[in-house]
């Protein structure tokens, strides 16, 4: 595989970069599975992560209502990143997504980098999802432990992704489809009460008025915002899924055009439509926000009957949701290293149903670690795990926005009817998204109340000894060749 920033022709080989079949074909072994509902359904859901049902209370604390903005920002960001990586996967659909378009873009120091500490983000997520899953889960069935339900959760969704790509489709449909469900009567419900045309609920708490009554916009100051961002940002990790998994769908560049058209009204409504509806049905200041989850005292404040157990049930659903994605985000992540020569050939192997076994395996044998990390050792062990992971979704960002200005270039001059998605101002926005993106990491380093600090630092250790990595291997490979090459002339 060359590092150079130059489109080559499909193929199935390691020598691929891309590592995709072309349009309309699967990615390498892979098969075609996924159906248009099932990638609609993954690319909607795929913005809604579980930190949105159980992380909004303490942005609300931190801004207030200002605190729309601060979402507002970061949907902004997310969207400009979405139209860049749309741009270059609706081109070259790959499973290996942004991590093959770094490789292609930035050489394959990047391309490798990148791709292992994405890796590393989700397997760590496992675990996370897993533990908060159990919980759940114990509560309603105590005579199995929390570990026991943790395994269990595991175990199930193991198998279903094992068992073909459209098993996993389809339960990521029904997951994805009862949080947007759940989500979509929430704001309806919440809306109406908000304005008073709810019948029979108690709104007297409820109005417009929640948005400035209470020391205003922004009871915390401006720089509250900024704080706000921080702790918003990564519950909008999982939006870019849908480029990964379009490339086993039938028509991969349609369904990323359509998922990349569509975020902008996905993030509107689902993020800053039921924010806003939480922080108008009550004070930001309320106590019950704290205590209960911003979603749940909605719920209550409209005096709804078990509300509390009604949002467990949702947010159980969009662990779920996050757990199975996370699985599948891995293996193919894992799937499109081994193809590019950057991990274990067994990696890019696939069963007859098109299934990156050995991915697939691997990625899950490192969650359960991480589970028993959690269990045994969570506040050191674990604690490093998910702090040195932490901002790799900024890394990742970053890396596509930088992709993306070389990817450009590089398809206006070979492939320029490949260029159906564009990026809106390139190159201005892209550099303006750049900026954005830097600077939050530079803000994070100064956030100590947040742990922002310890976690771009952590990360930034892991990202540095993941690169070292990868150059070393690729001056080994590189040495390996000369030798090749010096071998072949003597034969000569």
């Amino acid at each position: 595989m060359t590092s150079q920033p130059t489109m080559t022709k499909a193929g199935h080989g390691p020598e691929d970069p891309g590592g995709s079949g072309g349009p309309g074909e699967p990615d390498g072994g892979l098969h075609a599975g996924l159906k248009n509902r099932h990638l609609s359904m993954i690319a909607i859901g795929g913005v809604i992560g579980a930190g949105l049902f159980v992380g909004s209370s303490s942005g609300i604390a931190t801004a207030g209502p200002g605190i729309l903005l601060s979402y507002a920002l970061v949907g902004t960001m997310v969207v400009l990143v979405m139209r860049m990586l749309g741009e270059m996967s609706a081109a070259n659909p790959t499973s290996g997504s942004f991590s093959a378009h770094a490789d292609r873009a930035l050489g394959r120091w990047a391309g490798f980098s990148i791709g292992w500490l994405y890796w590393f983000f989700w397997v760590v997520v496992l675990a996370i999802e897993a533990t908060a899953g159990a919980v759940i889960l114990e509560s309603w069935i105590p005579a199995v432990p929390q570990w026991g339900w943790a395994l269990i959760v595991m175990l199930v969704l193991t198998a279903t992704n094992l068992a073909s790509v459209g098993s996993y489709g389809e339960f990521e449909f029904w997951f994805a489809g009862i949080k947007v469900v759940a989500i979509g009567a929430f704001i309806v419900i919440g809306g109406l009460a908000v304005f008073g045309a709810l019948p029979g609920a108690d709104t007297e708490s409820a109005g417009l008025g929640n948005l400035t009554d209470h020391g205003g916009f922004l009871p915390n100051g401006p720089g509250s915002i900024l704080t706000g961002i921080l702790l918003v940002v990564f519950s909008f990790m999982g939006s870019e899924i849908a480029t990964l998994a379009a490339g086993e769908s039938e028509n991969p560049q349609r369904a990323i055009t359509k998922s990349t058209n569509s975020v902008i009204w996905r993030i509107g409504v689902f993020y800053l439509g039921s924010i806003f509806v939480v922080v108008t049905l009550l004070p930001w200041d309320s106590e019950a926000i704290q205590k209960d989850g911003s979603y749940v005292a909605a719920l209550n404040s409209l005096g709804i009957p078990n509300a509390g157990e009604i949002m467990k049930f949702i947010v159980l659903t969009s662990v779920l949701s996050c757990l199975n994605s996370g699985l599948y985000t891995a293996s193919r992540m894992a799937f499109s290293l081994g193809r590019r020569g950057d991990a274990p050939k067994s990696f890019a192997r696939t069963t007859g149903r098109g299934v990156p076994m050995t991915a697939i395996l691997a990625s899950v044998a490192f969650g359960f670690v991480a589970v028993f990390f959690n269990y045994e050792f969570p506040d050191s062990v674990f604690l490093f795990l998910v702090n040195s992971s932490g901002a790799v979704a900024l890394f990742v960002w970053l890396v596509i926005c930088l992709s993306q200005l070389r990817m450009r270039k590089i398809i206006e001059r070979e492939t320029p009817e490949k260029l159906v998605v564009r990026m809106w101002l390139y190159p201005y926005l892209t550099w303006a998204t750049i900026a954005l993106i830097v600077f939050v990491l530079g803000y994070m380093l100064t956030d100590t109340e947040h742990d922002g600090r310890q976690t771009v630092l952590l990360s930034l250790l892991v990202a540095a000894v993941v690169v070292g990595i990868s150059l070393v291997l690729e001056k080994v490979r590189r040495g390996k060749s000369r030798l090749r090459e010096a071998s072949d002339v003597e034969q000569v």
